[in-house]
């Protein structure tokens, strides 16, 4: 049965919470379609802020300044699950901004017990897990799952940290010595794969499911380091990750953007490892590589505007830049017309912070970006 769906024209206006890359991303492809677009960020001239028409400088949590975004707003959006839940809830009844996305979506993918849980409870692969919140459960939890497994934190953390491998007594043992105070975490089954793939879903204002190609990923230190559509994957494979993820997205009565990381084994299983509530990393080559990109996808689905089919159009890759390495891509330039360049406009460089990424489509200037060293 349709859901009834409130539509949102251009020149509406969208707040986002969130100034960073991809807030930015949104901005851009909403400014593009003619919608005005509103930032809350707490670092001034954030990435997004620099595309939008306004931005309000304050903290996540601040709950007057999202008052009065959602205020100058017709609806509202994030680009980060870590958002303040109860605050956002407030202020959306308090001034009846829209929230296509819904705060249990947030509830769902910002705590990863209750995220292993959903999937869990939908009949969708995970993982064996078991909540560790003291060092008796941690001990409980271990005799349960066994070695190797991955302790991380519930909420928050990302990109490798609040995470610690378990993989012997000794690991155990020495993360009990020095108890993290107040530590609730979930232990996970460390899963032996072959492939790190992930794959972006929505549903449009028609509530019809949409997927964009799989993407193949590669991690260095935690971080994703490259993507390449399509994946190199069974067609079998790809069709049950589709038939899957299609179902998460009905049960979740999905708006917006969702990113849906996979680990691929060895026997062809594909386990669900996280989700993310708003596009993904490894979905940014959508911009050059698709008939509709992941954040265009977003700005129609929040807004209850149809989405045409994803098309995969050409072989395409993603390479992030990280800290230094922007500076060199940039100096690079002269030499690759091939490349499809984003610089995130972030004020400071920081060893392992995104910087921005470059994509490239066909071939030939996939295995030249392989190479590429700066």
């Amino acid at each position: 049965m349709t859901e009834m769906r409130s539509i949102f024209f251009p020149p509406a206006t969208i707040g986002i919470i969130g100034g960073g890359q991809l807030g930015q991303m949104m901005a851009l492809s909403a400014k593009a379609m003619g919608y005005h677009v509103g930032v809350l960020d707490p670092t001034p001239d954030a990435p997004a802020a620099q595309v939008s028409d306004f931005q309000i400088t304050a903290a996540y949590d601040d709950q007057k300044a999202l008052t009065k975004l959602a205020e100058k707003s017709d609806l509202l959006t994030y680009e980060f699950e870590n958002v303040d839940q109860t605050a956002l809830a407030a202020v959306a009844k308090a001034t009846g901004t829209a929230v296509p996305q819904g705060v249990a979506l947030l509830d769902i993918t910002s705590n990863r017990l209750n995220e292993k849980n959903f999937l869990r409870d939908h009949g969708l692969p995970t993982t064996a897990f078991a909540a560790v919140a003291s060092p008796a459960e941690l001990r409980k939890a271990v005799e349960e799952i066994g070695f190797p497994g991955i302790l991380k934190t519930i909420s928050g953390g990302y990109d490798g940290h609040g995470q610690w491998d378990m993989n012997s007594q000794q690991d155990v043992d020495q993360l009990i010595e020095k108890w993290p105070d107040k530590l609730t975490a979930i232990l996970e089954k460390r899963v032996n794969f072959v492939k790190e793939i992930s794959i972006m879903v929505t549903r449009d204002g028609q509530d019809q499911v949409k997927l964009w190609p799989v993407t193949e990923n590669l991690h260095q230190h935690h971080i994703l380091h490259f993507s390449l559509a399509p994946a190199d994957i069974k067609p079998e494979v790809r069709q049950s990750i589709r038939e899957k993820v299609t179902h998460l997205a009905q049960e979740l009565h999905l708006y917006g953007v969702l990113g849906v990381e996979m680990f691929l084994t060895a026997d062809d299983r594909v386990i669900i490892n996280e989700l993310a509530p708003r596009p993904h990393n490894s979905g940014h080559l959508t911009i050059e590589a698709c008939n509709v990109s992941q954040f265009e996808g977003h700005i129609r689905s929040i807004c209850g505007l149809p989405i045409a089919d994803p098309i995969l159009q050409s072989p395409a890759a993603m390479r992030n830049l990280l800290g230094n390495d922007l500076l060199a891509a940039r100096q690079d330039l002269l030499k690759h017309p091939e490349w499809h360049f984003h610089d995130y406009g972030k004020a400071e460089v920081r060893p392992g912070r995104k910087m921005g990424h470059i994509t490239v489509v066909g071939s030939d200037a996939i295995k030249e970006l392989k190479g590429w060293r700066p």
